[in-house]
Order: structure tokens, then C-alpha cells, then sequence
């Protein structure tokens, strides 16, 4: 594909047409982007009538603020040769192959040559298209269409790039892939996530979302695991506390395949993540993670559905959160059971600690079953640190800072001790600590 210099263009139908004529797009996306905007425009902006939106409100939104980002970022040839901060990023995880984009073009990406002669691809979603055209159009919104919700409508239009990794049948990979989605000041960026694990594969991906001042960030991640296969998709959100996320992510699940995901939501001015699981065939299981810890004014929103389509599939989500100052979190959550679908398992829970007089958590679970035969339970907790648990601590010596601190860092193990990659739970625990001031 060639390409064209773009110039810096509002968010409108220009842009949608812009980014098509500037990398030469085939017909069939330029045509998606089209109707994915008269979507966007058709869908009115959420209001507090709305159940889904009726605890987290866009005061202070203006689409017209941010534009598509116009600098071309500097591309390194090697890992030497970038500059230290992200060598550091990237030396955290010991990984198979890594990437990092900014602003939506590849600045840097690497990949275990022995990987590639099997069949592996993980490169840009842009790349992708050029070369795997089909399998890219196959799995394209077939998850998350425009229609979703009017975020996901927006992005389908404008997306410039993104993830993409295909593990081939039957080939396991033991090392995790590693993506740094880097986001300049000020612009919007629509990232989309497109993984593929195909009958019988195994795969680790992590992908690190870290923005400066003032952006927005409009992402997709679409995921279809195959029969048998067996997929770890970790994401972590540290954008600036300025900025705005919007994050639509639906997974879905063939038979006997094996999904587990994690959410780790730091920073934003306001997040509102949807997460949706799908289990479409027998024996599919699911397990969803989160870990939040918001501080000053952050509003960090999530939505899960773990929807049981089929019999003989079992699902478990644990999502758990932190609150400071005058943050506030909402967590929504179903779990539906569909007619037919027999002996399933499923489970749900939020616990959140509350570490201020100020902070908010807003917890609520919920099932929906149309079947007779299952075993689906739900719980949520809010509470403050417990004083019995400080006075215990003290009374061996430690000051009260320091037994509040490690109170709030046993709180998340539960989670962290779910986390398959230790370079992945490093990064998580030495979050906490800094949020906890460890220093």
C-alpha cells in the first residue's frame, strides 16, 4: 500500500475519508468507515436516562478538542537505538516479540525469527491489512460492530492502527507478546486490538496503553479464540489523568477454548470500559480479572457481560479496586444464562476498598437466567479499611501508615496471584506501592 502525507484534520467525515485515501484502503473498508460514521452521528451522546450511563457523565467532553495526531514520530531500527525510557518499558517482560506505536504508526517492532517460519504474525493491524487482507476482513467488527455503542462507532471510523496477532493451529507459544500503545498530548487515538488464536494454540499478550496531557483514547479489541485454544490477553491502562478512555473489548469463545483476560485500569481522568465475554460452544471457559486504584477526582467505570450462550461452559470474573480522595469507581456487571444453556458455572465479584471519606464505589452484579440446571453465583463489598486490622499491625510495631500500606497491597493479591506473566505483576505491584506511597 502507498502512502500520503496527511494533514492534521478535525474529527469529521473528512478525516474518516482522509485516513482511507492516505493509505489507499481497499472498497470494503473505505465503505465500513462510511457507515460507521453515519452511525456515530446517528446514535445520540449517552445521557444519565440511559441505565448504562446513568453513574458516569461526560461533563466536560467536547469531541471538537481533540483531532487525529500530524506528527510523523521518529521510527528506531533497533532496541538499542531507542530512547532509554522505553528500553526500560520493554526490559520488563522477557517476550517472544514486541512493538510500540505512537500515535497510531509503528515506531519500533521485533518478532523471534523462529516464530515467523511457523506461521506467527504479530505486527500492526495496518500491516496485516496489506498483507493478509482476507484473514484481516474475516475477523474485522465481526465482534464489535458500529452499532455497539457510539464510541465503538466512532472508532470504527477513524481507527489508524493497531495490534494484531495470529497464533497458527496447534502452535504454543511460551513467552508473551508485548505492545506499548504511546499517545501524544492533546489527540485522540482509536487502537484496535485484533488477536486470533487458532484450534489448539497458546499465546500471552500484553498491551500497555500510556498517554500524556489531555488526549482521548477510542479503542477496540476484538478476540476470537478457536477450538481448544487456549489465550491470556493482559491490558493495562495508564493513560494521563487528563485524559479521556473510551474501551469497547468483546471475547469470543469456541469449544473447549481457554480465555483468560485482565483490566488494570490506573490511570484517565474518566474511564468507561465495556467487556464482554462471549461463550458460543460446549466447554468454553472464561475468566475475567480487574484491578483499579483511583486517586483525586479519577472516575473509572467498568461493564462486563458474561454471556452463557451454550451448555457446558463456566466463567469466573474478579474485579478489585482501590479508592482515594474524592475518586470513584462504578462496576456493572451481568451475568446471562440463555435458554438451553445447561450445566453452567459461573461466577461473580467486586470488592472494593474505600480509602477515604470522599471516595464513591458503585457496585452492581447482576444474573439473568433462562435456564434450570446451573450454578451461577454473584457478590460485591465496599468497605474501609477494618481499624482492628491497623490496631493488629501496630501492636507489632509498625506505624499506622505502614499497616495501611500493607493492608491495601495484601487486598490485591488475590488478584495479582492470578497474573501469568511475572513481568506483568512487577508492573502491577510496584503501581500499588507507588500509589500507596512506597516509595
Amino acid at each position: 500500500m502507498t502512502t500520503k502525507t496527511l494533514t492534521a484534520t478535525p474529527i469529521s467525515v473528512a478525516a474518516v475519508k482522509a485516513i482511507s485515501d492516505r493509505y489507499n484502503e481497499p472498497a470494503w473498508l473505505r465503505q465500513a468507515r462510511i457507515a460507521a460514521w453515519e452511525t456515530f452521528e446517528a446514535i445520540p451522546w449517552p445521557t444519565y436516562k440511559e441505565e448504562t450511563w446513568r453513574r458516569t457523565r461526560l461533563r466536560g467532553f467536547k469531541l471538537e478538542n481533540y483531532g487525529l495526531p500530524e506528527i510523523e514520530p521518529t521510527v528506531y531500527p533497533s532496541r538499542e537505538a531507542l530512547p532509554e525510557h522505553l528500553r526500560e518499558e520493554l526490559a520488563k517482560i522477557d517476550s517472544a516479540g514486541a512493538m510500540i506505536l505512537q500515535d497510531g504508526r509503528v515506531i519500533y517492532h521485533e518478532l523471534d525469527e523462529a516464530l515467523a517460519r511457523k506461521g506467527v504474525l504479530f505486527t500492526d493491524l495496518r500491516t496485516a491489512l496489506a498483507q493478509h487482507e482476507e484473514l484481516v476482513r474475516v475477523h474485522l467488527s465481526a465482534q464489535v460492530t458500529a452499532d455497539e455503542n457510539k464510541f465503538a462507532a466512532l472508532h470504527s471510523a477513524l481507527w489508524l492502527n493497531g495490534t494484531f496477532l495470529y497464533i497458527p493451529r496447534h502452535v504454543t507459544i511460551e513467552k508473551p507478546f508485548q505492545a506499548l500503545i504511546l499517545q501524544g498530548e492533546g489527540v485522540a487515538n482509536f487502537h484496535h486490538t485484533l488477536l486470533i488464536g487458532e484450534e489448539n494454540s497458546e499465546s500471552v499478550i500484553v498491551e500497555d496503553f500510556i498517554g500524556s496531557k489531555d488526549g482521548m483514547s477510542d479503542s477496540v479489541a476484538e478476540v476470537f479464540t478457536k477450538q481448544a485454544a487456549r489465550l491470556h490477553y493482559l491490558r493495562l491502562q495508564n493513560l494521563d489523568e487528563t485524559a479521556w478512555n473510551f474501551a469497547t473489548q468483546r471475547i469470543g469463545t469456541a469449544r473447549d477454548a481457554l480465555y483468560r483476560h485482565l483490566q488494570a485500569s490506573w490511570g484517565s481522568k474518566l474511564s468507561k470500559v465495556w467487556i464482554d465475554l462471549e461463550l458460543e460452544e460446549p466447554g468454553g471457559h472464561g475468566e475475567l480479572l480487574g484491578l483499579y486504584f483511583t486517586q483525586d477526582r479519577q472516575h473509572i467505570d467498568h461493564h462486563t457481560n458474561q454471556n452463557h450462550r451454550v451448555p457446558h461452559c463456566t466463567s469466573d470474573l474478579l474485579f478489585k479496586g482501590a479508592l482515594d480522595d474524592h475518586s470513584r469507581s462504578v462496576y456493572q456487571g451481568l451475568i446471562r444464562v440463555w435458554p438451553g444453556a445447561q450445566k453452567t458455572d459461573a461466577y461473580q465479584k467486586n470488592d472494593n476498598l474505600i480509602l477515604s471519606d470522599h471516595a464513591r464505589a458503585d457496585s452492581i452484579p447482576g444474573l439473568e437466567i433462562e435456564a434450570d440446571d446451573v450454578r451461577c453465583t454473584h457478590g460485591a463489598t465496599s468497605a474501609k479499611v477494618p481499624e482492628e486490622y491497623i490496631f493488629y499491625l501496630m501492636a507489632r510495631g509498625l506505624s499506622r501508615k505502614t499497616a495501611v500500606r500493607m493492608i491495601v497491597q495484601g487486598f490485591f493479591e488475590e488478584v495479582l496471584n492470578r497474573v501469568p506473566v511475572p513481568g506483568v505483576r512487577a508492573k502491577l505491584e510496584a503501581e500499588i506501592a507507588h500509589r500507596v506511597g512506597i516509595e
